[in-house]
């Protein structure tokens, strides 16, 4: 059987009370994180009111689904867009760091899109939501993600068009060979460019939302009996050929059903791209530790891997200078400069943008290529600070970066960082859906969750 076959069956057949407890707990908190930034993102996103006023302009308000945070219902595939783009917004939602993307943004909406068509339960929620992430993140693993980035695509978008697709089939109970329809229906539509990185567009979360409609159009599409090519993963002129130069594709169902890619999956604690926070861990602790003041720093050095640099610190001129929000998030000086500055990286640190103390510390700061980092690439997003502050050199390594799966915040930190996105969009309501998220897997149907 292909592995797409194979993808396809263990999708279909996936049942929640099967799954380990874990997982289930696990996908809970998946759930609520991605809520939070969907949240905030809705009331305080730069992109929010072009993507919704384009959601309308495409007939998508025509609807009954839930966006969250949002006054107004959507079609499907809108609230699956919307969702999806608005939760990947702030560059703050869920990340594996094996694959080097972020499963949740376009799986989730897809899913609950899905769930609120069919009338689906909790338990089929984190069914499909579980069959999107190890689609996802084990497509991500394939490539492998770090060539991938190295041709200019962008790993969720691309791949979170087949996860949005397995989660959106699962839900609608479609048999494997609709979802590996579906998945080949999503073929002829991921996309995903990393040009957004040359001047700070806002294309980054529009091509996560157009994964997450496109996977839920997929699997519409394949349930109505439309044909997908088959072995849309490894043909010849599959996804892992076309966009990789030396893809795995033995890797996509490797011990696929006993480890899950889900578990591998981390949390931010900061609203920027991954391969800064080992960076900001590093920095805050230096900075605890130590009492280091913005005026004594001579210098910060920031050791990466290549896919790192490639990333936050290259080319440095431009990362010591940007110039709007993408480009924060995409800035390793800027965000180091941030932490050390006022000892924190949260949403709101970005109105220190211009900050002369921020501005200031970013020109002293530089990013390198470290070969001790390289090597725990892609199992880790690590990093190496080193910092000359009033002629003393102080250094720190961090090769989990807090939030990750064996570094995972605790619940108390978890429902701190959705209470500190969500309360001041919708208030005290934010203890409802937390609640509901809390016992997802006895929910007799999702819409007690999405309903106002």
């Amino acid at each position: 059987m292909t592995a797409t076959a194979s993808l396809a069956r263990f999708c279909a057949t996936l049942d929640a009370s099967a799954l380990p407890t874990n997982v289930v707990s696990r996908v809970r908190a998946l759930v609520l994180d991605l809520l939070g930034c969907i949240i905030r993102a809705n009331a305080d996103a730069p992109a929010a009111t072009a993507l919704k006023s384009g959601a309308v302009a495409m007939g998508m308000r025509s609807g009954a689904v839930v966006v969250f945070g949002d006054d107004h219902t959507w079609s499907p595939v809108g609230a699956a867009f919307l969702n999806a783009a608005l939760g990947h917004a702030l560059d703050f939602d869920d990340t594996h760091a094996p694959s080097t993307l972020h499963p949740g943004a376009p799986v989730i909406p897809a899913a609950f899109s899905a769930a609120a068509m069919v009338g689906a339960s909790g338990a089929e929620l984190i069914a499909g939501i579980v069959a999107g992430y190890e689609t996802t993140c084990r497509i991500g693993l394939a490539l492998p993600a770090g060539d991938h980035y190295a041709r200019g695509f962008h790993p969720t978008a691309t791949c979170g068009a087949f996860g949005a697709a397995a989660a959106a089939g699962r839900i609608l109970r479609l048999d494997a060979g609709r979802i590996e329809s579906a998945l080949g229906i999503a073929l002829s539509q991921c996309a995903g460019s990393l040009q957004f990185l040359a001047d700070g567009a806002w294309t980054k979360p529009f091509q996560v939302g157009w994964a997450s409609q496109a996977g839920l159009a997929a699997a519409l599409m394949a349930r109505e009996g439309y044909r997908g090519p088959k072995e849309a993963l490894e043909g010849r002129h599959g996804f892992l050929q076309g966009y990789a130069p030396s893809p795995r594709p033995e890797r996509v169902c490797q011990d696929l059903g006993v480890a899950f890619e889900t578990l591998a999956t981390g949390i931010k604690p900061y609203p920027s791209c991954r391969y800064g926070h080992a960076g900001i861990d590093a920095v805050l602790a230096l900075r605890a530790e130590h009492g280091l003041k913005p005026a004594d720093v001579e210098r910060i050095t920031y050791g990466l891997s290549r896919a790192g640099l490639l990333l936050v610190g290259a080319p440095l001129d431009a990362k010591q200078n940007p110039v709007n929000l993408v480009g924060a998030q995409f800035s390793a000086p800027f965000v180091l400069s941030t932490a050390l500055a006022t000892g924190e990286m949260s949403w709101d640190s970005y109105a220190n943008l211009d900050d002369p103390v921020v501005r200031g510390l970013m020109k002293k700061v530089d990013c390198v290529h470290d070969p001790d980092i390289e090597a725990e690439f892609p199992a880790n997003m690590s990093g190496r600070i080193t910092i000359v502050a009033g002629g003393r050199r102080y250094e720190k390594t961090v090769i989990v970066p807090l939030g990750e799966p064996s570094n995972f915040l605790s619940d108390e930190a978890l429902f701190a960082k959705f209470s500190g996105l969500a309360r001041p969009v919708v208030g005290e309501q934010l203890h409802r859906i937390a609640e509901g998220v809390s016992r997802l897997e006895h929910l007799e149907n999702v819409q007690a969750l999405t309903s106002a």
